[in-house]
């Protein structure tokens, strides 16, 4: 199962390498300022900036996770993009 999401911003880079760093602490993380790669133990998660939107397209270890990764991952971004009130996330509905 990919969840896919997009999140409009013109701080796509700056959160993408935030939340890079921030687990790259803990977990292993792959990044530049354009794409990462991030493996958490409950899936993994793959963040692309673009000039006005972040990407982001998680692979949850199994079904159960998948709720818990996605929220994870919205929580952490949103302390970042505080600023801006949060993010506004569109996920797509197609499950593959």
């Amino acid at each position: 199962m990919t969840l896919k999401a997009t999140a409009q911003t013109d701080k796509a880079s700056r959160y993408l390498q935030q939340l890079s760093k921030h687990w790259g602490h803990k977990f292993h993380v792959d990044f530049t300022p354009e794409q990462s790669t991030i493996k958490l133990p409950i899936g993994e998660v793959f963040l692309q900036a673009g000039d006005a939107a972040l990407y982001i397209s998680l692979e949850p270890e199994n079904d159960d996770s998948a709720d818990k990764l996605k929220d994870v991952v919205v929580q952490h971004i949103d302390r970042f993009a505080a600023r801006e009130g949060g993010l506004v996330y569109v996920w797509d509905q197609n499950l593959e």
